[in-house]
């Protein structure tokens, strides 16, 4: 891959900027007058790369996408191992898979899916990507024989369906143990549906 244009530098710094005034601020009251501000440049420069807040947006939805296609890292120069679709399910499961987006941007941005038809695109190119990539780690896998899961596209997205609901439903949970309890018990499902056992966690107890 090439060098990034000037351009393309420009357009990152300032999505970075966007994401972290949106996060503390909340999207609806994020406007490219205090993106500048932060940035301490004129507005004008903003609008040079980004003729209105939608255009910014969707360049911010993209920058999701690249954030969790993170979790899919191959550690082994060999190629795929059983670890690795191990510790990528763990992380699926993880506070640090959780952190890599804010949860209320990402579901305002959800919201504004049923609204506008290109958010909506973009959103189901996000979560097609990730089934898809697990889906890959997961065929890798079984033509190594590691594991025998008789289809890997379906597994895959039950896994999501698991990461998708968990996230959802315990985005309303204040209570840390019981957060902590429920998603270690999703995960250890997660590895029931692929015939495996986590990597770092012992048996965990049914969740109540």
């Amino acid at each position: 891959m090439g060098r990034k244009s000037l351009k393309e530098t420009r357009q990152q710094e300032i999505v970075k900027i966007f994401y972290k005034v949106a996060k503390k601020e909340g999207y609806e009251n994020t406007s490219i007058a205090k993106i500048a501000k932060v940035m301490d440049i004129n507005p004008s420069l903003i609008i040079h790369y980004f003729e209105t807040k939608e255009d910014l947006t969707y360049a911010l939805i993209d920058y999701i996408l690249e954030r969790y296609l993170l979790i899919y890292t191959i550690k082994h120069k060999g190629g795929m191992t059983l670890e690795d679709l191990q510790r990528t399910v763990e992380m699926l499961f993880s506070k640090k898979w959780n952190l890599l987006f804010d949860d209320g941007l990402f579901y305002t941005f959800y919201a504004l899916a049923f609204r506008e038809k290109k958010i909506k695109v973009k959103y189901k190119t996000i979560l097609d990507s990730l089934r898809s990539a697990l889906a890959g780690m997961i065929e890798s896998c079984n033509e190594k024989k590691l594991i025998q899961v008789e289809n890997p596209q379906v597994t895959a997205d039950l896994i999501f369906v698991l990461v998708d609901g968990a996230y959802f439903y315990l985005s309303l949970e204040d209570d840390k143990k019981a957060y902590d309890d429920r998603l270690d018990y999703y995960q250890a499902m997660a590895f029931k549906i692929l015939g495996m056992k986590p990597l770092l966690l012992a048996d965990l107890p049914a969740a109540t």
